[in-house]
């Protein structure tokens, strides 16, 4: 059979599926007959094929085992609508596929020898989660690349499963609001059994909920090779199971384990015992024969796969060590030609086919693997970031550091580095000094080349890995240093991260360290590179003390060449490095470990070295040019591509004034030194050349989708274009209609549901409190008190007390209004006794009198006006604006604001943040005039002072619900302060490396506290544990003025928003995954979270802003009727979020008790009175 591919078209849908009818020839020795076989196939592009129409992906995402059978390659709510995911699936018998199908099954089952006759091949190729692309993710992310192989022999059928190195690029999509793990797996679906009807088949699950299993789909294998999944999935076993191959090595790690141990007894029903076989597909159904009438099957819907049911025997998943990385090109389709790769070769580079591929060949004048390549002879630098936990001398507390900067320069044509980390600690610094090769690798990299050798970057480009082991001497301290080099991006920098872990020996501050010249040398093999080298230093102590210490490197470097390409089978297969002039240092005062060296590259024999100055780098040829050696000590300087001069003096040459056509028509020209940057005009995006700019309707307007409110209009590609309904609408995109919710049951039981467009909200009926989405029907303090009252009576007044429970005679029972609100005056009948009291039930002094009519006294301080009350049930936002604090009701996610009031007036004062405290229900709030920190009850009252002395200008303010703390940010004394929520037991946290700290939010459960600088010159956002403890950055690239910060506890993310970058953007702070909420907004200060929503006060729109964060929309603002600047916003949440930490109790401390991450500190105040002992617990 010739194969023919063929792809699945969904058109504008964002998921679809395709019937193959695949007909299976199989020969029966036995009977000497061929058997023809119809399979009805399903190919879905959520990552599965079944033998079923499958339901609405609602029925099964995120619900397995669902009522179908399928084989899971790797499901999950995927997208292809952006034009480049592709699934591509063919039959395929031609004896090249099926020789590789057959060496994949001996390698997973040694014993088997039956050749398969048939192969279904499918395709998923740059496969999205949905949604992806709707967040505002860039064209260029890369989407899951994997592939199912089911081929058919005469006694059984093999699923083989491949995932490439770089082909999961995610781990999980969201379903319903939920992010679910991607699963791979064999589903039985539904079966019917003679004693129970219908029942829930076999789900075998490969993986498991863990996003470990899906990252290790790639590096382990059951198969013997890295990335190759092999279950037998039918056989003529006396049980129906599926067998999953035993491959034995060292390092095993045991699957989930499943009910799928259970086993099946087939039914077989055979009229002709002549006809029997053994279908190459088993099922748990009755096998049907062949009609003896013709060799096709009335319906292809009677014979189906059985999901894998192992053999007891767990099977053992292996981690292979080995080289070579899985090509999924070993069941591909002709696409590996430059026709579809072009794009993927350096601007400066030719693509170039061969029989078996392609290669990418830099240009004269250029150097590098093709992919990447650099002008012969200009500068290179290097930038990355830094990250590490390591251990200093005998020191049982790490040094942990994250994302520090590391940015280097080498000057090519005479090969000298340098190499500058930033942000390293004191208590680091000093020890890292003999680690010169820490970032000397782009010294081998660029290495000035002697005859006939080339530097790292001329073989392997910028895309490679690198692990180095160091071991010292004599302390046998043991370091390990991970880098990922991640190619020349968009600035022609070379990009890397690095990853250090272990121990150095401790080398006091203030010493310097001397390394003498070393020669190391590198061995050359197809895609791999390694080299050892011992090294000597010398520390000279601040005393002036000599030690001489060695170290033991060892490393090796992983990448990936083209294998058509003939040019790396003449590299040397050693050369040697020769590392001189070494210089390092630790600069205290800037807290940078600064390295510098010259490196050659050449011959490891002793010959006499070159002398010719292009080989010896002293040639006095200008930084951007390239030394051309003559004869003997001749040579010429020429400058590199993108400068003009004699070569002694270079320029740069402007391509865009001097070629203004360059770029081409609708792009735009930008120079750079050495080159130039096109970019297409507004309206316009670059086709798959990466050169031409053609029209992208959906920036234009052009397109036919329905107004921007109902429906998204992407780019997909040339003149192409999806259109899509926004969530909360329904249709093809070009003609969108509301979605009525109500009907979807997404409300709780116990609230009202009101269809909006696009939208609907949700309400709890009258008695109940919450969201909408929770309602409980919760007694209010005065209910709680007054049942308190009641039950400690009756349970004093006897057997039968409870027939009728009432009060003793001398018990007082509070008086509550209808609402569950204490009645502004209570009485004592059995006294004769009444008194007026707050909203919190609290007595008011000097108001008790033996009437029953109380006069309430007069509204001393800062109070609300007289026509504010306090506010109804449910959740606000509170919004500060100069002299009072306002709120906004919110109905379901929608703010009411007919019903905005003000909450309070603080009259000549100026409210910069608010907080609440969700326990006690208590506003709190900073204000700069006070300066002070105050609050006031939600159900109103006075204001009560918190702290009033030694602020200067209170600018961000947090608590912690739970551990009932109160932290605060202080712009001018540059402080980040502790204490508890009345004030007490204050202690300043952080007094160091702040300029304008301003908001501060808490993440009680881990303990964990973050917080903005809004520097000028250097904002960033920090984190660190609320015990003040393990400080670090989290954020400081592309930052502005960072002036609202927000924590949302449920999804675990940290959301900024940057008046300076007019961003609004979230992080998640563990995995730190950062996300574009939002952008081209105009002046934020505020931020808050609740549900899917974030809002935000805006100065110069003078408004409250919402976005939904999922669809990333702005959905609503609201403008106070008095005009002013807006600062600080919170809400008030009808519950506490759900949140434990070891200081709910204040963790047997003396005074104050701080969490961490994994425990809690008990620190004394700053001024403390009496015995206080602090320590970690």
């Amino acid at each position: 059979m010739n194969p023919q591919r063929t792809s699945l078209n969904c058109g504008n849908s964002k998921r679809c599926f395709t019937e193959l009818i695949l007909l299976v020839v199989l020969v029966k020795s036995d009977v000497d007959k061929l058997i023809h076989i119809h399979f009805l196939f399903q190919i879905n592009t959520n990552g599965f094929v079944s033998l079923d129409k499958p339901p609405a992906e609602q029925d099964y995402l995120g619900k397995m085992p669902a009522g179908f059978q399928m084989m899971a390659a790797l499901l999950g709510d995927l997208d292809n609508s952006d034009g480049r995911g592709k699934v591509f699936f063919r039959q395929d018998s031609s004896p090249a596929v099926l020789s590789r199908v057959s060496q994949r099954i001996r390698q997973a089952f040694p014993r088997d020898d039956e050749e398969p006759s048939n192969a279904l091949i499918v395709t998923w190729e740059n496969m999205a989660a949905k949604g992806s692309t709707e967040r505002g993710d860039r064209l260029d992310t890369k989407g899951n690349t994997f592939q199912l192989v089911v081929a058919f022999m005469k006694s059984s059928s093999v699923a083989i499963l491949l995932y490439p190195r770089d082909g999961i690029h995610f781990f999980s999509t969201t379903v319903g609001g939920d992010s679910k793990v991607l699963e791979a797996g064999f589903n039985e679906g539904l079966v019917t059994s003679w004693w129970w009807g219908t029942k829930q088949g076999t789900y075998y699950q490969t993986t498991t909920d863990e996003e470990i299993s899906i990252r290790t789909l790639t590096e382990k294998t059951n198969s013997g090779r890295r990335g190759v999944w092999v279950y037998e999935i039918g056989s003529e076993y006396s049980e129906s199971e599926t067998v999953t191959p035993t491959y034995t090595t060292t390092e095993m790690v045991q699957p989930r384990s499943t009910d799928a141990e259970a086993r099946y007894r087939p039914d077989p029903r055979y009229s002709d015992p002549e006809q029997r076989y053994t279908d190459p597909i088993k099922s748990r159904f009755s096998p049907v024969e062949p009609d003896p009438a013709g060799p096709r099957y009335t319906s292809p819907e009677q014979v189906r796969p059985i999901p894998p049911h192992p053999r007891p025997q767990h099977p053992q998943i292996v981690v292979v060590d080995e080289d070579e990385d899985l090509d999924i090109n070993v069941f591909a389709y002709n696409l590996e030609t430059c026709a579809h790769n072009r794009h993927k070769c350096s601007q400066f580079a030719d693509c170039r086919d061969y029989s078996n591929g392609y290669c990418c060949h830099c240009r004269p004048g250029f150097y590098g693997n093709g992919k990447d390549c650099v002008a012969e002879g200009k500068p290179q630098r290097m930038n990355g970031k830094v990250s590490g936990r390591v251990f200093i001398g005998n020191s049982p507390l790490p040094v942990e550091f994250s994302n520090n900067d590391l940015h280097s320069y080498v000057v090519a044509n005479d090969g000298r580095a340098y190499v500058a980390i930033s942000n390293i600690p004191h208590s680091l610094g000093p020890s890292l000094q003999p680690l010169s090769s820490l970032g000397g690798v782009i010294g081998w990299a660029f290495a000035l080349e002697q005859p006939g050798f080339h530097n790292g970057f001329s073989l392997v480009g910028g895309v490679f890995s690198r692990q180095a082991d160091v071991v010292f001497y004599p302390g046998n301290e043991r370091l390990s240093i991970r880098q990922q080099f991640k190619g020349i991006d968009e600035h022609d920098h070379l990009v890397v991260s690095t990853e250090l872990e272990g121990r150095l020996p401790a080398i006091p501050l203030g010493s310097s360290v001397q390394i003498n010249p070393y020669k190391e040398i590198y061995q050359y093999d197809q895609n791999l590179i390694t080299s050892s080298s011992n090294r000597d230093y010398t520390i000279t102590s601040p005393t002036g003390d000599l030690q001489t210490q060695s170290y033991q490197w060892r490393q090796t470097i992983s990448f990936q060449s083209c294998p058509q390409d003939d040019a790396s089978r003449t590299v040397p297969p050693t050369q040697q490095l020769s590392v001189d002039q070494i210089f390092v240092m630790f600069d205290t005062d800037n807290r940078l470990i600064r390295y510098a060296m010259s490196n050659k590259i050449g011959s490891v024999h002793s010959d006499v070295p070159e002398q010719n100055p292009c080989f010896t780098g002293r040639h006095g040829c200008d930084i951007n040019a390239v030394c051309r050696p003559g004869e003997g000590l001749q040579f010429s300087c020429e400058c590199t591509a993108g400068f003009a001069g004699d070569g002694r003096y270079c320029q740069d040459v402007d391509e865009c004034r001097e070629t203004p056509q360059v770029c081409g028509p609708n792009a735009i020209c930008g120079n750079q030194p050495g080159t130039f940057r096109c970019e297409c005009s507004a309206g316009f995006v670059f086709a798959s050349d990466g050169r031409t700019c053609i029209v992208d309707h959906c920036q234009r307007g052009t397109h036919t989708c329905d107004v921007s409110e109902r429906a998204l209009c992407r780019y997909t590609g040339g003149s192409s274009f999806d259109c899509s309904c926004l969530p909360g609408f329904e249709g093809d995109g070009r003609t969108c209609r509301d979605v009525d919710e109500c009907h979807q049951d997404r409300c709780h039981r116990d609230a009202i549901c009101t269809n909006t467009q696009g939208s609907y909200t949700c309400q709890c009926r009258p008695g109940f409190h919450g969201d909408g989405f929770q309602c409980k029907h919760e007694k209010t303090p005065c209910e709680r008190e007054r049942e308190h009252a009641q039950t400690a009576s009756s349970s004093s007044t006897g057997f039968f007390s409870f027939f009728r429970p009432r009060p003793a005679v001398s018990q007082y029972v509070p008086q509550c209004d209808e609402h569950g609100a204490y009645e502004p005056t209570q009485c004592h009948t059995s006294i004769g006794q009444c008194w007026c009291v707050d909203a919190n039930g609290q007595e008011i002094p000097n108001t008790r009198t033996g009437s029953s009519v109380v006069t309430p006294p007069p509204l001393i301080g800062p109070t609300p006006r007289p026509d504010v009350r306090p506010i109804a049930g449910g959740t606000h936002l509170l919004f500060a604006q100069s002299g009072r604090i306002e709120h906004i009701p919110l109905d379901g996610y929608d703010m009411k604001k007919d019903e905005s009031k003000p909450l309070l007036h603080v009259p000549d004062r100026v409210v910069i943040a608010v907080a609440y405290d969700c326990v006690d229900k208590m506003v709190y709030w900073t204000d700069i005039t006070g300066p002070a920190i105050s609050k006031a009850s939600l159900d109103g009252g006075d204001v009560v002072p918190v702290i009033t002395t030694d602020l200067q200008s209170p600018e961000g303010i947090a608590i912690d619900h739970v551990a009932r703390l109160l932290f605060w940010t202080d712009s001018m004394r540059d402080t980040i302060e502790v204490s508890k929520l009345d004030g007490s037991q204050r202690r300043v946290l952080f007094d160091n490396d702040l300029v304008n700290p301003r908001p501060i939010v808490t993440n009680p459960a881990y303990g964990r506290l973050y917080w903005a600088d809004w520097n000028r010159d250097g904002p960033k956002i920090e984190m660190s544990n609320m015990d003040g403890t393990e400080r670090v950055v989290l954020v400081k690239d592309d930052l502005g003025l960072p002036n609202g910060l927000t924590f949302d506890p449920d999804n675990q993310q940290l959301c900024w928003a940057d008046a300076g970058t007019r961003k609004v953007e979230c992080m998640d702070p563990h995995r730190r995954i950062r996300i574009k909420i939002a952008e081209g907004i105009q002046y934020p200060f505020g931020l808050v979270s609740f549900g899917k929503n974030l809002y935000y006060t805006d100065w110069r729109r003078e408004a409250v802003i919402s976005v939904d964060r999922y669809t990333q929309k702005e959905t609503d603002q609201f403008q106070p009727q008095k005009r002013s600047r807006l600062y600080g916003i919170a809400t008030t949440p009808t519950q506490c979020p759900q949140a434990y930490n070891y200081c709910s109790n204040n963790g047997g401390c003396s005074h104050l008790c701080l969490p961490r991450l994994g425990g809690f500190t008990c620190r004394c105040p700053d001024n403390v009175d009496g015995r206080c002992v602090d320590g970690n617990l």
